[in-house]
């Protein structure tokens, strides 16, 4: 794990897994989840990026996708809404 601070990435490729970013700038960049641990943002921005998922992410993801048109769309949204804090837990 490596913490990054007041870092400005520019149109490079970053591996989030396991990362730490405070007062991050990302611009036109890359990013990059394989599916480890998930990384942390404190007061960081974003312009134009790109983000991928890859490996186990991209798998989670693929998963969540064959749920949706198998029929379990209701599942699919509670997970969203729990995501984005409409949960209620």
């Amino acid at each position: 794990m490596t913490t990054n601070t007041a870092t400005a990435f520019t149109r490079e490729t970053v591996q989030l897994d396991g990362e730490t970013f405070t007062s991050c700038e990302f611009k036109a960049c890359r990013l990059v989840f394989s599916g480890g641990d998930a990384p942390v943002f404190e007061d960081c921005s974003f312009d134009d990026c790109d983000w991928r998922f890859e490996g186990g992410a991209a798998a989670t993801l693929a998963l969540m996708k064959t749920m949706w048109g198998a029929g379990a769309k209701a599942r699919v949204q509670a997970l969203i809404k729990d995501i984005t804090g409409g949960g209620g837990r």
